[in-house]
C-alpha cells in the first residue's frame, strides 16, 4: 500500500480530484499554502495499491499543468523617505510536487 501526496496549484485541484474520482480513486483534498509566492495550494492524498501508483501519477501529470504568471515581488525593507516601486515579475506556477510513501497499515472506518 502506498500514500500518494500531491501538492498542486488551486486552479488544478478540482479537475484533479474529479479525474481521480472518475477512475474510482478515493482522494482527500486539504487546503494548504506555501512556496515563495505564499499562494494557495491544495494537498491531495490518495491511498492506493503499489501497482496503481503509476496510473495515479499519470492522472496527476495529465491534470496539473505549469503556467506563467506575473506577480508583484515583496518590497525590500526601506528607510524612511525612500521610494521603491516593484515591477511585476513573470514566474512559473502550477504543476505538482508528488511524494509516494509506504503505508504500513490502512483502515477505512
Amino acid at each position: 500500500m502506498k500514500l500518494v501526496t500531491a501538492i498542486v496549484h488551486n486552479e488544478d485541484a478540482a479537475t484533479l480530484v474529479d479525474a481521480l474520482l472518475e477512475r474510482e480513486y478515493r482522494a482527500t483534498r486539504l487546503h494548504s499554502s506555501g512556496g515563495f509566492l505564499k499562494q494557495g495550494n491544495a494537498t491531495i492524498l490518495v491511498g492506493v495499491e503499489e501497482d496503481q501508483v503509476n496510473d495515479v501519477l499519470g492522472i496527476i501529470s495529465a491534470n496539473c499543468h505549469s503556467r506563467k504568471q506575473f506577480v508583484n515581488p515583496m518590497p525590500p525593507i526601506m528607510e524612511p523617505g525612500e521610494f521603491y516601486m516593484p515591477y511585476p515579475v513573470e514566474v512559473e506556477v502550477g504543476g505538482a510536487t508528488v511524494f509516494v510513501l509506504p503505508v504500513e497499515r490502512f483502515e477505512r472506518l
